[in-house]
């Protein structure tokens, strides 16, 4: 499994390289697309099943296909996206006669968005994390995004630090994010420097705001995160009467002093619902 399949400059790590001397066109091709291939056959396992079953699922950065076919085993079809010709042309030969999977060389990030129910899975490469998360938020139909990224930034994004950023809360309402667990450096070949973490991003049934309050909720959350005042009550005290956010406050119960990015997403929800009555 590559990190690899678009963007020649993006990297899942930068890895310090002595002048070039030795190196061959492959050596070259590898660090440009920072492949860093997933060896392990137990985080291959682990990453498809927290990926689930399906009737589609899309691939971001096949490499070698060894995700790709353990997500066949379990979805009714694939579609890899691979940008390396030469490991895109291989992984197409050796599946041609599997009718599950559909090997396309290119950048995942200008695919066409399925109009049909999908999910995507995906050992991504770390500078375009964010491009990635981005795409499959903003697609209509997408049911759950399961992706191998930098511990770092599932941390991040699933509260795991015990702090919320902003990307979380504005799209909370939609979408859940959660933490499925650890992957070791030691699991990817060529190795890289820091380890990755399988990152869970859902697509909520039934959205927890209705429609028509998209605007309003995302100049809520903006207007929070500006940390005027300090903390998000003080912050908030400058836009709505203090009376009525001091009683949101106890109602919700969170505490005055709470730092902006420690406020829990549900409880921004329901500061919300009560400003907004």
């Amino acid at each position: 499994m590559a990190h690899s399949f678009a963007h020649g400059n993006h990297s899942h790590t930068q890895r310090k390289v002595k002048n070039g001397g030795g190196r061959s066109d492959r050596d070259r091709a590898r660090r440009t697309l920072s492949q860093n291939f997933l060896v392990d056959p137990h985080a291959v396992r682990r990453m498809a099943e927290a990926a689930g079953s399906h009737e589609l699922v899309l691939e971001p950065g096949a490499g070698e296909g060894a995700l790709t076919l353990a997500l066949a085993g379990s979805c009714a079809r694939v579609v890899a996206y691979e940008i390396d010709p030469l490991h895109a042309g291989k992984l197409a030969a050796r599946t041609r006669d599997d009718d599950r999977i559909e090997v396309v060389r290119g950048d995942f990030l200008t695919a066409r968005v399925p109009r049909e129910p999908f999910a995507v899975a995906g050992n991504i490469p770390y500078s375009i994390t964010s491009k990635i998360v981005d795409w499959c938020l903003r697609a209509p139909a997408l049911t759950s995004a399961t992706l191998l990224t930098q511990l770092e930034y599932a941390r991040k994004r699933s509260g795991d630090f015990g702090r919320w950023s902003k990307l979380t809360v504005l799209t909370w309402p939609g979408h859940s994010w959660e933490l499925l667990g650890h992957v070791g450096r030691a699991s990817f070949r060529p190795v890289p420097a820091v380890d990755s973490a399988i990152l869970r991003i859902e697509s909520r049934p039934v959205p927890l705001l209705p429609g028509g309050r998209d605007t309003a909720w995302r100049e809520f959350v903006e207007y929070g995160f500006t940390g005027l005042g300090g903390s998000l009550h003080a912050s908030l005290r400058m836009r709505y009467a203090s009376h009525r956010v001091d009683a949101a406050f106890a109602e919700a119960r969170v505490d005055r002093d709470t730092v902006v990015a420690f406020v829990h997403p549900d409880r921004w929800l329901t500061l919300f619902e009560l400003l907004h009555r």
